[in-house]
């Protein structure tokens, strides 16, 4: 907490004071959310300087002693994610709104653990002789571009009060009555206000000399299983492979699923991996994944998400096919699984039997067998078909549909844009 107030015309505060209130307080979450209103108690404490002189610009602190709810058991809210801004009401000698905002500035604060937002502060230029009042309003937590708009319930009671005196003014310093005064300057910046989104390759038989193998773009219905609850939508996928003795590298891209970040993400937060189906000849699954995004992606910026790798080693001779399988998307502590409703080919493979092949058993990418029966699989659901075209990796988070984060009552959801109409998958 920071003590005293800057008084920017040379003239010394007298001492800060600091005094905390308690309110009743209603915190609206963002209408995607779906979310109730949280009902909680705010405790603030405000500190100003004890008296001053007309035409002194001073600096107040708002600082929470108590948010009005925990986090909620859903997701750890990593380091530096929230942000306060807020209204603190000036009045009796003079009415005014000060805007406040805190630094976006906080630990990483677990499921279920007590709310840490950051000091606000703001400034007040005093205009009128006699005592002013100060105390809080509204307020605003941001999670990542998400606001949480709290607002209190009851009449609240003024948390500071500031003695103002005419006083005289001292040599060489602009007196606001005269006119002909230079107007005061100060370094400082004023005060803001809060911060406030395909065309078909086809398929490929491996055989002869050929090490390539390009796959076709199929769209795949998937059911996933969210923090928040089920969610549907549809995704192209790709399945490519490239030949390195008896093995394949495989590498699966997600095509055409558009939706822009509805909130900025940090870096290393979203990591996908897959469990690529094997059917026709072999059996099982094999296992790849795609490294973390390596920058933060801002609000509004396209998703972009790296390719998934792993390496297929056949267990059986013949014709084998590849369809994209289920699919996990860890984001930001929590953890989204997206099943097929009805799975496609997207690659056939002349296989010849490896020794430690899949075959019913692992897969040496760390693939548990499964069975792959042709590729085709059956559980229920699917993410959003915008039918648009991306050629590097998954532009889009749709599978992460539902992923959330609670500050309170702030909510960060990721939700799939979808069109008008849809395309049958």
């Amino acid at each position: 907490m920071l003590g005293g107030a800057g008084v920017l015309l040379g003239v010394a505060a007298a001492p800060a004071q600091a005094a905390e209130v308690s309110y009743a307080t209603d915190c609206v979450p963002p209408p995607v959310s779906g979310l109730p209103t949280v009902k909680g108690t705010t405790k603030v404490e405000v500190t100003a300087p004890a008296t001053a002189k007309v035409g002194d610009e001073v600096e107040v602190v708002w600082k929470f002693t108590q948010a009005a709810s925990k986090n909620p058991d859903l997701i750890d809210l990593p380091a530096n994610s929230v942000q306060p801004s807020g209204t603190l009401k000036a009045a009796g000698a003079q009415a005014a709104s000060i805007a406040m905002q805190g630094p976006r500035e906080n630990p990483a604060i677990p499921k279920g653990g007590a709310m840490v937002l950051s000091d606000m502060k703001g400034k007040l230029k005093l205009t009128t002789a006699g005592e002013v009042t100060l105390t809080p309003d509204a307020y605003a937590i941001n999670v990542m571009s998400t606001d949480t708009k709290c607002t209190p319930t009851e009449t609240v009671k003024p948390a500071a009060t500031i003695k103002v005196t005419a006083g005289t003014t001292p040599p060489g310093t602009p007196d606001p009555t005269d006119p002909t005064s230079p107007p005061p300057t100060s370094d400082e910046p004023a005060p803001t206000e809060s911060e406030t989104g395909g065309s078909d390759t086809g398929g490929t038989t491996g055989g002869g000399g050929e090490t390539d193998f390009t796959g076709k773009e199929v769209k795949i219905p998937y059911a996933c299983k969210t923090p928040i609850g089920d969610k549907n939508a549809t995704s192209p996928v790709q399945i490519n492979a490239k030949k390195d003795g008896g093995s394949y590298g495989l590498t699966v891209q997600f095509k055409g699923s558009v939706m822009d970040s509805p909130a900025d993400i940090p870096a290393d937060s979203v990591k996908p991996s897959m469990e690529v189906a094997l059917g026709g000849a072999d059996k099982g699954t094999v296992h790849v994944e795609g490294p973390t995004n390596p920058e933060a992606i801002k609000s509004g910026d396209p998703m972009v998400i790296s390719d998934m790798t792993g390496t297929y080693k056949p267990g059986a001779d013949g014709e084998s096919t590849l369809s994209p399988g289920v699919l996990t998307v860890k984001a930001l502590g929590t953890t989204t699984t997206c099943t097929p409703e009805k799975s496609e080919v997207s690659l056939t493979l002349d296989t010849s039997a490896q020794p430690g092949g899949a075959a019913g058993g692992s897969g040496s990418a760390g693939g548990t067998g499964t069975s792959g029966a042709g590729g085709s699989g059956d559980s229920g659901g699917g993410l959003a078909d915008t039918g648009a075209d991306d050629s590097g990796g998954l532009r889009a988070l749709g599978f992460v549909a539902g992923t959330a984060i609670l500050l309170g009552g702030a909510v960060f959801t990721f939700m799939p844009r979808r069109q008008a109409s849809r395309r049958a998958p």
